[in-house]
């Protein structure tokens, strides 16, 4: 099928996600048929209304369905008849212990497989519902994948309940993921005429991104909260600082820091982190977010340990030793702390950072490793090429030039990359969980 040609897409689930969905895609030209258990929601979107208030939804489906763009039944058969697209939009509530609730899920796939034998029209059924990385995989698939034609895509909603046609149709993200790419295009022309090109992704990246995008919104509510609630303790305007510190776009409110990668560390964020939960516990005034932070570093520093202790390396090269790259700063440097667990469970260990050179540094740094480590002298190499030379495992904590990435492809040795930066590996040993 040609990608700028209109599609049928039948829409299980009238509730929030389905009927914004389903109406903004009338709205673009597709035609739709919704299908729920819920008749009242169904006779709703028959007679033109939406079954619920949403701002601008009401003269979507109004207007749809005047045009015979937009339908609705209660029957999968029917629902499925004509449809080149399925796009599951049920529930997926919270159970009592955190789970996901995923029985409204199951039920509106039997049914979907139900109505297959004997289907000559493929069909691509694609999941609209928040669900954790896997189900797709693990609900899903193996409940259609016996008949041909039919394909599986991930494409999570982005949509905010008071402005989610506005979010529909002036989106900031589109995402679509699987591992059929022609069935994945086909979803993401869903969205043609929209000003936002979608990202194409794997199955599960497309899960993941979801609560990715609402972990990062609810981080971000409650570090405003608690910054807001320290100013209000300390006789600070609040809003001043938070709309100052926006109008940082390079690093605030930016793609900087946002790659997985290892700890932090140096002079300053472990010391105002610090400070701030300090001074917050001397004012009585709880901030578990950002009290919190200094522990989850520990934590992947721990992740971190364990994977270098799981290579199976007798000489273990360590390339970084200052907390970042393009620096000689060694206070409060993951690495350092790295280097003493390594060396105190006795492993045989050899350290390279281009930055450092123990007869160049002084000071606080100076002695900061030196009381850390007494016997670095001992441990740094000249070269990367010593390195490479002696070990038969490397572990990167700081991302690299490109030129240095390729030299460390070339010399076969596998790698361990803590930093999340060596693109050209070789063999690639990924941190454990």
């Amino acid at each position: 099928m040609n990608l700028t040609e209109k599609e049928t897409v039948a829409v299980f689930g009238l509730g929030y996600v389905g009927c914004v969905t389903a109406a903004c895609l009338s709205r673009l030209g597709h035609r739709v048929i919704g299908i729920d258990r819920d008749e009242l929601k169904v006779d709703n979107v028959r007679k033109g209304h939406a079954p619920f208030y949403e701002p601008g939804l009401e003269k979507l489906v109004e207007s749809a369905t005047a045009d015979g763009r937009l339908a609705a039944t209660s029957s999968t058969k029917e629902g499925l008849r004509d449809a080149d697209i399925a796009l599951l939009c049920v529930g997926t509530p919270s159970e009592r212990n955190g789970n996901l609730g995923l029985g409204q899920l199951r039920s509106v796939v039997a049914e979907i497989a139900q109505h297959l034998p004997g289907r000559a029209k493929p069909l691509i059924i694609v999941v609209r519902s928040t669900v954790f990385p896997g189900t797709c995989e693990e609900i899903v698939a193996p409940a259609v994948r016996e008949y041909a034609g039919v394909s599986l895509v991930s494409n999570p909603e982005f949509l905010r309940e008071g402005c989610a046609v506005r979010d529909f149709m002036e989106p900031g993200l589109i995402v679509g993921g699987g591992e059929d790419r022609g069935a994945v295009e086909r979803v993401a022309g869903l969205y043609r005429g929209l000003d936002m090109k979608p990202c194409l992704v794997s199955l599960r990246t497309a899960e993941m991104i979801k609560y990715a995008c609402n972990a990062f919104h609810a981080l971000k509510i409650s570090f405003a909260n608690e910054i807001g609630a320290l100013c209000g303790q300390l006789g600070i305007n609040a809003p001043e600082v938070m709309e100052t510190l926006c109008t940082d776009v390079r690093l605030n409110i930016s793609t900087a820091y946002m790659k997985p990668g290892f700890a932090f560390g140096g002079s300053c964020l472990p010391k105002d982190l610090r400070a701030l939960s300090y001074r917050a516990g001397q004012l009585d005034l709880k901030i578990p977010m950002l009290s919190s932070v200094l522990p989850s570093n520990a934590e992947h520093l721990e992740r971190a340990l364990q994977a270098v202790l799981d290579l199976p390396a007798k000489r273990l090269g360590i390339l970084g030793l200052a907390f970042k790259e393009n620096t000689d700063d060694l206070r409060e440097s993951p690495v350092v702390t790295l280097l003493e667990q390594l060396i105190g469970k006795g492993r045989d260990v050899r350290v390279f950072d281009p930055h450092i050179r123990l007869d160049s540094i002084y000071g606080s740094n100076r002695n900061f490793i030196l009381t850390a480590i007494p016997h670095i002298g001992r441990l740094l190499e000249p070269s990367l090429e010593s390195v490479l030379g002696w070990a038969d495992s490397l572990a990167i904590t700081q991302r690299l030039q490109p030129e240095v990435n390729e030299r460390i492809a070339a010399s076969g040795l596998p790698v361990l990359d803590l930093a999340g930066g060596f693109s050209t590996v070789a063999r690639d040993i990924p941190v454990h969980d």
